[in-house]
C-alpha cells in the first residue's frame, strides 16, 4: 500500500465529555477575563461600559470561535450555523472571525487517524486499499475527508468522523448554546429550547453515516436523469456508521466560477435554485446544509457536484402544500393568502403584535416584488438586500415579539439564503419570476 503522510501537525479532537466542558469552560472563563479587563480600562477613561460592546469583541470572538474549532463536532457545527446568520448583523471585523468556522477545520493527527480506521476497518485495512493519503483534503466540522485508491483502480473519498462526536452531541449543543447566550450573539428574549432540542435530532442524524448513505442513494435516484449534477456513488464494503465511502469526483470548488463566463455563472445559479424548488415541491426532501464546500463544479463537463447529503431533511405533504400556497399568495400580491399561509406554517402566531405582523408582510411584501419583475433577478444588485436590513431593525428592536421559528422553517430559510449568498457570490441573473410561477401553477 502507497501511504502518504501528511506533514507534522493536528490538533487531537478531545473525546471525552469532560475534557470538552473543560474547553468550553476555557473559552467562557476567557471572555470573563476579557470583559473585566476591557471594562476596567474604559471606567478608567471615564467611560461607562455596554455589556454588549464587552462581549462582542475580536479577542472575545476569536478566543470562542478558536475552541469550537478545537472542538469539531456539534460544538463547531453549533457555531457555524450561528455565524451564517449572524455574519451580516455584526460588525466586519468580528463577522469576518466569526466567517473562520465556516472554514476547514484542523485535522486529525495521524495516530488518531488511524486508530480510527483501525477500529472500523480492523488491523488489517491497509491491504484492502492500493493507496491511502493521510493528509485529508478536507477537514470539517463532522469529519474529514481523504483520498484512497483501491487495488482495482476505483479513486475513492473516504469521510471519516471524529471520535467523540456522536457521544458528545448532547452535551456540546447545551454548552455552546449557553457560551453563544453569554457572548452576546442570541438575544436573551429568544426561547432557544425548541431550537437546541432540534440542532441535537438533527445532528444526531448528520452523525450517523449509515443514514447519510441512504440519503446519498436517494438522491443519486432522485437525480440520476438530470446531467446537470452529480451524485458521487456510494462504496458500501468500506463504510461503516463512522466511516463514509464514496466515488471520488474530480471537480472544483463552486466558488472558483466568480471567475466563469456569466452565461456559466446564470446556468450554475438556476440549476441550483430550480434544485431547491424540486426538493420542497417534487422530493419532499432537501439537503439543508448551504456551506458552499457542499457543492463543487466540474469545468469539463459543466455539471454539479453534490456533496454531504448527512444533514437531508424530510418535508411532510402538508407542509409542502402550505409553502406553495405562500409561494401562490406572494406571486400574486394577495397578502391576505400570505398571512394565513404564514399563519399555518409558524412564521406568524396569533400572539404577534399587530406593529411585528405587518412589517413582517412588508418584508415578504419587497421580496416578492423584487420577483416578480419581468427582467431576471440581478443578485449582484444589493437594493433588495439593503431594503430588507432596514425593515428587519424593526424587528429586531421588537424583542417581545421575537420567536424561535418552527424548525422546518428555519432549516428552508438557512438552505435559501446560503443559495442568495452564492448566487450573489456569483454575480447570477436568473429568470426567478418564471421559474417560481412554474412551480406554483403545479
Amino acid at each position: 500500500m502507497a501511504f502518504r503522510s501528511p506533514p507534522p501537525g493536528g490538533r487531537l479532537v478531545p473525546q471525552s465529555r469532560l475534557a470538552r466542558l473543560a474547553r468550553i469552560g476555557s473559552a467562557a472563563a476567557g471572555v470573563s477575563g476579557n470583559m473585566l479587563v476591557q471594562g476596567t480600562g474604559r471606567l478608567l477613561r471615564g467611560q461607562a461600559p455596554a455589556l454588549s460592546d464587552l462581549l462582542l469583541t475580536p479577542a472575545n470572538i476569536t478566543r470562542v470561535t478558536d475552541e469550537l474549532a478545537r472542538l469539531r463536532g456539534a460544538a463547531m457545527k453549533l457555531g457555524q450555523l450561528v455565524s451564517m446568520d449572524a455574519g451580516r448583523s455584526l460588525p466586519p471585523e468580528l463577522a469576518a472571525i466569526m466567517a473562520r468556522l465556516r472554514n476547514a477545520a484542523e485535522p486529525m493527527p495521524e495516530a488518531q487517524l488511524r486508530a480510527v480506521l483501525d477500529a472500523n476497518w480492523g488491523a488489517g485495512w491497509h491491504e484492502q486499499l492500493a493507496e491511502f493519503h493521510f493528509e485529508p483534503m478536507a477537514a470539517a466540522s463532522i469529519g474529514e475527508v481523504h483520498r484512497a485508491k483501491t487495488h482495482d483502480g476505483r479513486v475513492l473519498a473516504i469521510k471519516v468522523q471524529y471520535p467523540g462526536v456522536r457521544e458528545s452531541i448532547e452535551s456540546d449543543v447545551d454548552n455552546v448554546g449557553t457560551l453563544l447566550r453569554l457572548t452576546g450573539l442570541v438575544p436573551s428574549g429568544i426561547d432557544t429550547r425548541p431550537l437546541l432540542a432540534e440542532a441535537k435530532r438533527q445532528l444526531r442524524e448528520e452523525a450517523d453515516y449509515r443514514s447519510e448513505a441512504r440519503y446519498l442513494q436517494s438522491f443519486a435516484a432522485l437525480l440520476g436523469s438530470d446531467d446537470a449534477f452529480v451524485v458521487p456513488a456510494l462504496v458500501p464494503e468500506f463504510s461503516t456508521d463512522t466511516v463514509l465511502a464514496m466515488q471520488f469526483v474530480d471537480s472544483v470548488p463552486i466558488e472558483t466560477l466568480d471567475n466563469a463566463s456569466q452565461a456559466t455563472c446564470d446556468r450554475v445559479a438556476a440549476k441550483l435554485i430550480e434544485l431547491f424548488l424540486r426538493e420542497l415541491f417534487e422530493f419532499g426532501l432537501m439537503q439543508t446544509d448551504p456551506n458552499f464546500a457542499n457543492y463543487r463544479f466540474q469545468p469539463e463537463s459543466g455539471r454539479i457536484v453534490l456533496l454531504d447529503f448527512g444533514a437531508s431533511r424530510a418535508f411532510a405533504p402538508e407542509l409542502v402544500a402550505r409553502f406553495k400556497r405562500l409561494l401562490q399568495a406572494g406571486l400574486e400580491g394577495d397578502r391576505t393568502a400570505a398571512k394565513q399561509a404564514m399563519l399555518d406554517i409558524g412564521i406568524l402566531e396569533n400572539g404577534h403584535p399587530r406593529i411585528f405582523e405587518v412589517s413582517v408582510l412588508v418584508m415578504v411584501d419587497t421580496i416578492f416584488q423584487a420577483i416578480r419583475s419581468a427582467d431576471p433577478f440581478d443578485f449582484a444588485d444589493s437594493s433588495l438586500v439593503e431594503k430588507l436590513e432596514n425593515q428587519g431593525r424593526a424587528l429586531t428592536e421588537r424583542r417581545d415579539a421575537l420567536r424561535a421559528p418552527p424548525a422546518d422553517v428555519l432549516f428552508l430559510q438557512r438552505k435559501l439564503g446560503g443559495l442568495f449568498l452564492l448566487a450573489t457570490r456569483l454575480k447570477a441573473r436568473v429568470p426567478l419570476a418564471q421559474m417560481l410561477q412554474d412551480y406554483a401553477d403545479r
